[in-house]
């Protein structure tokens, strides 16, 4: 089994910044592509920013040059520094990741419980 805790959401100024963390645990072989989404209230889910095996980056338009994506792999984590946080950027934000467990002949998608981010003055 596989379990992803995320961290560092909350409640910011506009023009501030903030770090988000995921990090995976369990019986872990390998983790291929790492993912951030986020959901607005009302609005349908998008991805944010992607990391691949290989540290190849994708950044949704509306947050290139203030959003970086990285990872860990020796700690199977996942990070996104959001800096110059703007007011639409509020929603709660999701990781995703293709996670090939022990046991398992391909990779399955996992997803943490979510965390608030609230950008307002």
């Amino acid at each position: 089994q596989v379990q992803l805790v995320e961290s560092g959401g909350g409640l910011v100024q506009p023009g501030g910044s903030l770090r988000l963390s995921c990090a995976a645990s369990g019986s872990i072989v390998n983790i291929y592509t790492m993912r951030w989404y986020r959901q607005a209230p009302g609005k349908q889910r998008e991805l944010v920013a992607a990391v691949t095996s290989g540290g190849i980056t994708h950044y949704v338009d509306s947050v290139k040059g203030r959003f970086t994506i990285s990872r860990d792999n020796a700690k199977n984590t996942v990070y996104l520094q959001m800096n110059a946080l703007k007011p639409e950027d509020t929603a709660v934000y999701s990781c995703n990741l293709d996670v090939l467990a022990v046991g398992s002949s391909r990779p399955v998608e996992y997803w943490g419980q979510g965390t608030q981010v609230t950008v307002s003055s």
